[in-house]
Order: structure tokens, then C-alpha cells, then sequence
């Protein structure tokens, strides 16, 4: 319901399509936890390449792969033309998919290590990595038709309202970290944008896998976008 394996709350039971309007809220929760976790392991002086590590399997356990799901599915039908649609319903996984996913996941360990080592303030990119990458599926929802009208990006695209509206929970979180933690957090906006932008034409449209694609790949894009805003002495107080 909640897009990961996070326990459901007393007496909310929200409908499964307008989740996606709150999975912002979702990801800063799982980027709290993720933090914890990072401030609990600092002190026992482990290799930064073993606390990236933790960091990123934490978030595979509390999401259940779902997103990385999406990945794969969404690179096998990117890598077979007309037959796309076909190629991402197949439960079977492609060698496309897999390079993806691997590409994916190195490029997703070098940005955090790069963070790391540059002594970024890691619970603070952990947060807006986590609220800016699930913003990008309300983007793609509303910039892309759905390729299958009986699949999950559809329904989720039926109960869409203004985008203004959809985006509210994430902005209003963003709003808070860009005060708390210094106006660099807004920058995460590019990333998303260009991920969704791209990932939505190539496709021409979008579905339940490609949603999981452009928000790990837009996560991947803001860890590297903050990383260079650190190497280029922009400051990430």
C-alpha cells in the first residue's frame, strides 16, 4: 500500500491510488531510518564503503525491491523497440535488465561515497534524495498517457489531480529542508526533471514499471548532482 514494507498505520486506510501523491512522505520516513542508521555506525569507525552499504541495503529491505523492480522491466522493453510493451509484462528478466540494474546500483554506491567521503551532511541528503525521487512518478504521471490503460500507471493517472495539488506533501517537505539545511536541497528539482523528462519520451508514456525507474534513477541523478555541487565549491552547509 505505502509503495515498502513499513508497517500501516491506525485508521488510515488511503486508497492505492493516491498513494503516490504521498510516497514523498513514505521516502523521508525510510531516509530517517536510513540516517539513524548511518549516525549509529559512524562512531564505530567502519570503512565508509561498508556504511554506503548498510545505507543502500536498509533502503532495499524497507522498499522490498519494488522500485528496482521497475528498473529491469523498464530497460528490457527500452532495448526491444515496438515490442516494449510485451517485453516489460514478461515476469522474465532480460539481459538488458540486468546491466541496468547493475549500472544502477554502481552508480548508486559511487554518489554515496562520494557524499561520504566529501563529509557531506548525509542525513540531510538522504532526505532530499529520498522526497525528490518520489516526486518524479507525479511528474511522469502527469506528463506522460499511460501505455497500458489497464495497468497500474493508469489507474494511479486516473485519480491524479492538479499537479499542483499532487506535489503539495513534497514541496511542503522540500520547503522545510531548503530552510533547515541551506537552498542547495532545491537543485534535486533537475535532476527529477531530466530523468523524468527523458525516461517519459523515450517511452512515449508511462506504467507501473517506469515509475519505479524514473524514481531510483532520479535518485541516482541527485546523489551526483549534490556530489558536484560539493567538488565545485557551491557548499553544502
Amino acid at each position: 500500500m505505502f509503495y515498502s514494507r513499513l508497517p500501516t498505520l491506525p485508521l488510515l486506510r488511503p486508497r492505492f491510488g493516491r498513494i503516490a501523491r504521498f510516497a514523498p512522505l513514505v521516502g523521508g520516513a525510510i531516509a530517517l531510518i536510513q540516517g539513524l542508521l548511518w549516525q549509529l555506525v559512524e562512531p564505530l569507525h567502519l570503512p565508509i564503503t561498508s556504511g554506503v552499504t548498510l545505507v543502500m541495503v536498509t533502503e532495499m529491505g524497507l522498499t522490498g525491491g519494488l522500485h528496482l523492480d521497475g528498473v529491469m522491466d523498464t530497460a528490457d522493453g527500452l532495448s526491444a523497440g515496438p515490442a516494449r510493451l510485451k517485453a516489460m509484462a514478461d515476469s522474465r528478466v532480460g539481459a538488458m535488465g540486468v546491466t541496468a540494474m547493475a549500472t544502477l546500483l554502481l552508480l548508486r554506491f559511487g554518489g554515496w561515497l562520494w557524499l561520504a567521503e566529501a563529509e557531506a551532511p548525509m542525513v540531510a541528503v538522504l532526505l532530499a534524495v529520498a522526497v525528490w525521487s518520489r516526486t518524479a512518478p507525479l511528474l511522469a504521471l502527469a506528463w506522460g498517457p499511460p501505455l497500458r490503460m489497464e495497468g497500474s500507471g493508469a489507474h494511479h493517472a486516473a485519480q491524479q489531480q492538479a499537479l499542483t495539488w499532487e506535489l503539495l506533501p513534497a514541496s511542503l517537505l522540500l520547503g522545510g529542508l531548503s530552510l533547515g539545511f541551506g537552498p542547495w536541497i532545491l537543485l534535486g528539482s533537475v535532476a527529477v526533471m531530466m530523468v523524468t523528462l527523458l525516461l517519459v519520451r523515450l517511452l512515449g508514456g508511462q506504467s507501473g514499471d517506469s515509475l519505479g525507474a524514473v524514481l531510483e534513477w532520479s535518485a541516482t541523478a541527485c546523489l551526483w548532482l549534490y556530489g558536484l555541487v560539493l567538488a565545485t565549491g557551491a557548499g553544502v552547509a
